[in-house]
């Protein structure tokens, strides 16, 4: 769901939402669903209880090795939709958003033999101040930029895949504040707290590209009530870097441990 509030615009992934999960397949065949629900096991027990260690837990094999146990139902929605069928691009070789909705109770029974508690609704907003460096060049991920086009929306999925609720200030805000050419981690909070006054957290993001890596270094910081974390790790894509930066947020704020 989307909302503006002022000139920022807010990601939000409803309290309902976070029981379901949604991965991508080719074609609707059992083998293929199978493997997506195990994936979609591990994606709602993080997005419950905000426990980003679990990714790629050890213990999780068993139960996703019966994920459909967990299934309460699923949805295919046709990325094609619209377009002719052709070649191989038929019913089999289609690809499809697969939307798989859990049993909430089993769930929640899951992660406490993991000794793992839910993360209930509501959560903190995360107001979001993020800077791509590359080549020299540095600009923020803004609400409607359209130099941020592709990471606004890796952004926004990752906050959606993680429950969390996102906000991102628009351009004409960072250019009034004249720090376009700051890296994120440079900014302090309270000069950007105007930018989002309905924000519980604040949430800054640098990545810059390395060419040795061909990935991105990434250095993250959470300010919460005068609390500052800080995580880092390098040479991956900026969509996987999102992931791990609200990730790293989403345990800290569940109390889940550092990231």
């Amino acid at each position: 769901m989307m909302m503006v509030v002022g000139n920022c615009t807010i990601a939000t992934a409803a309290p309902t939402d976070l029981y379901q999960a949604q991965t991508v397949v080719t074609g609707q065949g059992e083998d293929n669903r199978r493997a997506a629900f195990a994936a979609c096991l591990e994606d709602v027990l993080i997005k419950v209880s905000g426990a980003f260690q679990l990714r790629n837990d050890a213990r999780l094999a068993p139960p996703e090795a019966r994920a459909a146990e967990f299934v309460t139902g699923f949805d295919y929605h046709d990325q094609m939709s619209g377009k002719p069928k052709h070649d191989e691009q038929g019913t089999r070789d289609r690809p499809y958003d697969l939307t798989v909705s859990f049993d909430r109770a089993r769930i929640d029974q899951l992660l406490a033999s993991l000794n793992i508690k839910p993360w209930p609704a509501p959560r903190p907003s995360i107001a979001l101040i993020v800077t791509m460096t590359s080549g020299g060049r540095t600009f923020f991920v803004a609400s409607d930029d359209r130099r941020s086009d592709l990471q606004r929306d890796a952004l926004r999925a990752a906050a959606v895949k993680r429950g969390l609720e996102i906000v991102l200030p628009s351009a004409s805000e960072v250019s009034k504040a004249a720090i376009e050419r700051t890296k994120s981690n440079d900014v302090q909070p309270a000069a950007v707290a105007s930018w989002f006054p309905g924000a519980d957290v604040m949430l800054f993001g640098d990545l810059t590209w390395d060419d040795a890596e061909l990935g991105w270094v990434t250095q993250w910081r959470l300010d919460r009530a005068g609390k500052q974390d800080r995580w880092q790790f390098r040479g991956v894509t900026f969509d996987e870097a999102f992931r791990r930066g609200l990730g790293g947020a989403a345990q800290l704020l569940s109390d889940n441990g550092a990231p």
